[in-house]
């Protein structure tokens, strides 16, 4: 084939291809512009084993308060991101996407998330999953899961919708980003000290400036009395010069310290906020293992969350069988310690009674304490 109408034959195909693609793209348009939604469908991908966080009729009142129009609105003219944006505004949606159908179908489809437990403490009343993601518990709906109560107060701030991890990375940022301006308010500082300790060293170069001979020696010219004032007038001078530099420095060091002093009050924050984060991990871990345990899941009633005088996390719960309470304390060995107190509910308490002890402490490694 002549090399000309290999040329002219590939045009004429891709002139074919891009006819094509812009009368079906406007068809397409017109197809929406002219087609109306005639339906909402919501669809709940999942369930948390027959209880539900999100509801369709839920998710159809949130639309409706968005006042993004659905049906008898043109196809074109819905705004699905939108749509999206207001389911996934709630924090115990995990996902939603929205899209249309040829015929004009509207349909919405939402996935909830998955809690892992419930806080109820000290103001809070929040799921959290178990990667750390946290929200406010709905109203009107409710998930069987592990319920922690107590004075224990989380990392984040009542009514914190998102990522716990996220959450701590941006208040660490803030108080570094604290700590870095107050260096630079020292700066000025820094820089008074070399000027004064240049003063300094000014000072004990200073001389009684001599008459006479050479411009060194005393001689005939100079009285010695009119010297050794000068010279007495000269140390005067110094050591008052000594004593207001002596000032400067100890004030400039007041004020470096001071500086100092509140980027190690921020630093203690950070130290504070981490370890709070720390424990909300351990947590997390301990409610991921009780969960996971046929025994404890079924035995473990009510956990009570406390924050010790050293501001470490303790544990204790109430069981289902007996009427004791049991005391873990921090969130460390937790594996051994719920083995130290089975071994003790398998060879100890099954011989005196369930109901003979208040308490059963178990916060210390290898010890059962009890008290009556």
């Amino acid at each position: 084939m002549p090399r000309t109408l290999k040329i002219v034959l590939t045009t004429l195909v891709w002139v074919a291809v891009v006819a094509f693609v812009v009368f079906f793209h406007s068809r397409a348009d017109e197809h929406r512009a002219t087609t109306k939604v005639h339906t909402l469908s919501i669809h709940i991908v999942d369930s948390l084993q027959d209880e539900m966080l999100v509801t369709s009729q839920a998710v159809r009142e949130w639309i409706e308060m968005s006042g993004i129009a659905t049906v008898g609105e043109a196809v074109s003219d819905v705004d699905l991101a939108g749509i999206e944006r207001c389911i996934r505004g709630k924090g115990f949606v995990d996902r939603a996407s929205a899209y249309l159908t040829y015929d004009g179908e509207l349909r919405v489809e939402v996935s909830q998330r998955r809690p892992l437990m419930r806080l109820m403490v000290d103001g809070y009343d929040c799921y959290v999953t178990a990667e750390g993601f946290i929200f406010p518990a709905p109203e009107l709906a409710a998930v069987y899961v592990p319920v922690v109560t107590g004075e224990y107060r989380p990392p984040v701030e009542s009514g914190y919708v998102g990522y716990v991890g996220e959450y701590i990375a941006q208040r660490m940022a803030a108080y570094e980003e604290i700590i870095d301006t107050l260096q630079y308010e020292k700066v000025p500082l820094f820089e008074q000290t070399d000027i004064i300790a240049d003063s300094v060293r000014a000072v004990r170069r200073m001389q009684v400036e001599r008459k006479g001979w050479l411009g060194g020696f005393k001689g005939p010219f100079e009285d010695y009395d009119e010297y050794d004032a000068r010279v007495q007038a000269k140390r005067d001078e110094k050591a008052a010069l000594r004593r207001h530099l002596r000032y400067m420095d100890r004030e400039n060091e007041k004020n470096i310290a001071r500086v100092t002093e509140r980027q190690d009050a921020e630093r203690e924050k950070q130290k504070k906020l981490q370890k709070r984060y720390e424990d909300f991990l351990k947590l997390i871990n301990f409610v991921k293992y009780v969960e996971n345990d046929s025994f404890w899941r079924s035995e473990i009633v009510q956990i009570i969350a406390s924050t010790m005088s050293s501001g470490d996390l303790a544990l204790e719960f109430v069981p289902r069988t007996g009427s004791h309470t049991v005391r873990l304390g921090t969130l460390d060995d937790v594996e051994q310690k719920l083995s130290t107190l089975m071994s003790f509910y398998e060879n100890g308490l099954r011989n005196v009674g369930w109901d003979t002890y208040r308490t059963i402490s178990v916060e210390y490694r290898g010890q059962v304490v009890c008290t009556k």
